[in-house]
């Protein structure tokens, strides 16, 4: 059967609801058009255009949620946004399921699996890179912004498939991928989890599920998570199977030193990255000598240790994507010569003392430029008496006091959430660049 056939077996007389109708919302109410469906409901907070969902009853506004309780319900669709943490019971739970879900399920094409708190952009588009490079047919879809069943006609055979995975993607499949990737797990999205252990356990989904035909790779930090029948192979910082050491990278027994190492990308940590994302590349059919060849290639992506400009010989970096402490220290430490930290954003309670303890040793970093709410938290225990701490109201505010004091670089990675005060990540990263550039 192909997946058309599989899903539309699946959803045959079935009634269903579309819980959250953003982008993948409107994906998922396309494919239904497509089955045989006994009734589609439209649940969001938002109101929902009757034209955009012609046809579908809408379930919208403060009560939402209501609609899940119905009896007549048999499967909803939960887009990766909607946070239920205990608003529902087990009986609505085991009704849930997802676009990532029935992939994981119905797609027969090899696919390769990443999440992790940090670094899953960044190893998912080298591992695509990789694969494409090799002369793979290859796509990416999921996380990194495409519904993961909205390019399904293309999941062919011969197709190697690399789907970046958040928690909320994870937390109600049923299925795991071919190849696995755990890169680790930090304190993160506590706002839509009742807790670290059920963030972290949303992310264990991504292996819960495979054989001993499968494959995981996971980080030394996070291996004690390992409980899987799946080929276990672990990724550290000189340590582990594959890895880091010394400038250069390994896998089992080949090393790569530095000067074979020719990147774009900054930081120890995004070496880890290319060890990972080569090893799950290699274990696809490609070779390590063409994708060393193509690494040069690589650019990076946006708001990841992205170069913005140089102002009055003084570099401006944005690392928008850093939404917790190891990351800010990821970015000091790629750029060990910074003087100039800018920090603060949505705070969700997480503790800050590891950047703290960080920028109380030795570092370069002389002007810590503090944004609410969690910057002025954050900045509470920095006793270094080489740092001056400068509280900005906002971002203008940030940018107009590192381009007065800032002398070799500035980088924004604020170790916390954009949200309350921007839409996403994305675009917080766009208007430091502005700011920056004098727009």
């Amino acid at each position: 059967m192909t997946i058309d056939e599989k899903l539309k077996a699946f959803f045959d007389g079935k009634s269903v609801v579309i819980l959250g109708f953003g982008r993948e919302g409107r994906s998922t109410l396309g494919l239904l058009r497509g089955c045989n469906c006994r009734k589609i409901t439209v649940a969001d907070m938002n109101p929902v255009p009757q034209d955009e969902a012609e046809g579908c009853e809408l379930c919208c506004g403060e009560n939402y949620l209501s609609c899940l309780n119905d009896k007549d319900c048999d499967i909803i669709m939960k887009a990766p946004g909607i946070a239920l943490k205990n608003s529902v019971g087990d009986d609505v739970k085991a009704k849930i399921t997802s676009q990532t879900d029935l992939f994981l399920r119905f797609c027969e094409s090899r696919i390769i699996g990443v999440t992790g708190t940090k670094g899953k952009s960044t190893t998912s588009s080298l591992i695509k890179f990789f694969l494409e490079k090799n002369g793979k047919n290859t796509m990416l879809i999921g996380n990194i912004g495409v519904p993961p069943l909205e390019r399904r006609e293309e999941f062919t055979d011969d197709c190697v498939i690399v789907c970046e995975m958040s928690c909320h993607q994870l937390e109600y499949v049923k299925a795991s991928p071919d190849i696995a990737v755990l890169l680790n797990i930090y304190p993160e999205h506590l706002d839509h989890y009742d807790g670290f252990e059920a963030y972290a356990n949303a992310k264990l989904n991504i292996f819960r599920y495979q054989s001993e035909e499968d494959t995981l790779i996971i980080g030394e930090e996070v291996k004690q998570y390992a409980d899987t029948d799946a080929k276990v192979v672990t990724a550290g910082f000189s340590c582990g199977d594959i890895g880091t050491r010394d400038g250069g990278i390994f896998i089992f027994d080949d090393f790569y030193p530095a000067e074979k190492i020719d990147t774009k990308l900054k930081g120890e940590h995004n070496l880890y990255n290319i060890a990972i994302a080569m090893y799950a590349a290699l274990s696809a059919g490609c070779t390590a000598c063409r994708c060393l060849e193509a690494l040069p290639d690589f650019s990076g992506l946006e708001h990841r240790l992205e170069y913005v400009c140089t102002i009055n010989g003084a570099e401006y970096i944005n690392d928008s994507i850093s939404t917790a402490p190891q990351t800010a220290i990821a970015a000091l430490k790629a750029y060990p010569d910074t003087d100039t930290l800018i920090i603060g954003g949505m705070d969700r309670g997480i503790s800050y003392d590891e950047l703290s303890d960080y920028l109380n040793a030795d570092t370069s970093v002389r002007n810590l430029i503090i944004l609410p709410d969690s910057g002025k938290r954050a900045a509470e225990k920095v006793t270094n008496p080489l740092i001056q701490k400068i509280y900005a109201d906002d971002m203008a505010k940030a940018v107009e006091q590192a381009k007065k004091v800032t002398k070799v670089r500035c980088i924004l990675s604020p170790a916390a959430a954009s949200y309350g005060f921007y839409k996403n990540f994305e675009e917080r990263g766009k208007h430091f660049k502005q700011l920056v550039k004098g727009g």
